[in-house]
């Protein structure tokens, strides 16, 4: 049985379990059916046993050797992943302006951490991906243990993460790919190569561009290193269930011609938008991360025009563009509100 049946399950059990509120009383009467569906692992509902089969159906839909569940976002991802490769001494690269979690990550490992640069471009103010020329030049210079790769990064931009997997392979190298903002790239030809069958870990976000709740997340492994251990140190012993069968269901959803198709027509809404919006210019390798600069504004001044003038606030801005994220759940509508940008 899965979560998402066990949590639809009428249980005829008289539970002296946590967690107290029994799921009736409830405090936010706008979360009451979140409430109704919060057990925990009781005889009675044995979701421990659905959890393991729901990974399973997951790492087969992925093609992994295994797929975890995350309710604690990618952060638990990356921190778990490190500490499996990683162990005190060792030494770990990290790009010097990547999230925070990559350098607890290292700290909590008692790892050496070598911060790299990534070339900066001056005309959109955001960073390049690492190539895996530049990588074998650090490799050859530190010999880590293990290096991480934010691909995509925030504003969209995509490493070779089959040629970096390649080079860390010869290397003997742990690859570990913050794809965080990448959750769509497996069910969709139109987007950018996943790492997911290419690193020795990868974490993705189903909360950022999947249609997941805040923070669901997922952490794949495809070497043979488990990571069970680090998740079992760093994660609760009491998870939410009720998130874990939204993983599932997001998941489900991903994998169905429903939800590929739903992929497919946020990329082609997107590509008829850029069509019409001649007077802005706009870059990356992800076209669900619109990034937009309009000439004559900085990034900061065409932010506030978004806000002020037409109500739509973006995702992340800097001196020179702005960008806009999209995913599951932005609708043609949504999409087609960015028009007004014809004014600016």
């Amino acid at each position: 049985m899965s979560i998402i049946n066990i949590l639809r399950k009428t249980n005829n059990k008289t539970l002296f379990t946590t967690p107290s509120h029994d799921g009736k009383i409830c405090t936010m009467h706008k979360f009451y059916q979140w409430y109704r569906n919060d057990i925990s692992e009781t005889d009675a509902y044995n979701p421990e046993e659905a959890l393991e089969k729901a990974e399973k159906k997951a790492s087969e839909i992925y093609g992994t050797k295994s797929t975890h569940f995350l309710t604690n976002g990618s952060t638990s991802g990356i921190i778990a992943s490190v500490l499996t490769c990683c162990d005190k001494d060792d030494r770990l690269l990290i790009w010097e302006k990547s999230h925070k979690c990559h350098r607890n990550a290292g700290t909590l490992a008692g790892a050496q951490i070598i911060e790299y640069e990534l070339n900066y471009n001056k005309e959109w103010g955001i960073y390049e991906p690492l190539s895996a020329e530049e990588l074998e030049i650090l490799i050859k210079k530190h010999e880590p243990k293990a290096v991480i790769i934010t691909s995509p990064t925030y504003e969209g931009m995509v490493s070779d993460v089959k040629s970096i997997s390649e080079l860390c392979r010869k290397h003997n190298v742990r690859f570990i790919a913050d794809e965080a903002h990448g959750a769509l790239y497996p069910f969709s030809k139109d987007l950018p190569q996943s790492a997911v069958n290419f690193a020795d870990f990868t974490v993705q976000s189903l909360h950022k561009t999947a249609g997941g709740i805040n923070p669901t997340a997922l952490l794949h492994c495809n070497c043979e290193l488990s990571p069970k251990d680090a998740l079992n140190k760093i994660n609760t012993t009491s998870p939410s269930y009720p998130m874990l069968a939204t993983i599932e269901a997001t998941i489900n959803y991903l994998n169905s011609a429903k939800g590929q198709k739903e992929i497919k027509n946020l990329i082609n809404n997107i590509k008829e938008l850029k069509s019409k919006l001649t007077n802005l210019e706009f870059y990356g390798d992800d076209i669900t991360k619109i990034l937009i600069k309009k000439q004559g504004l900085s990034g900061f001044e065409l932010s506030e025009i978004l806000y002020e003038k037409f109500g739509i606030e973006d995702e992340i801005t800097n001196e020179k563009s702005t960008m806009l994220l999209t995913g599951i759940g932005t609708t043609k509508q949504k999409v087609n509100r960015l028009l007004k940008l014809k004014a600016i």
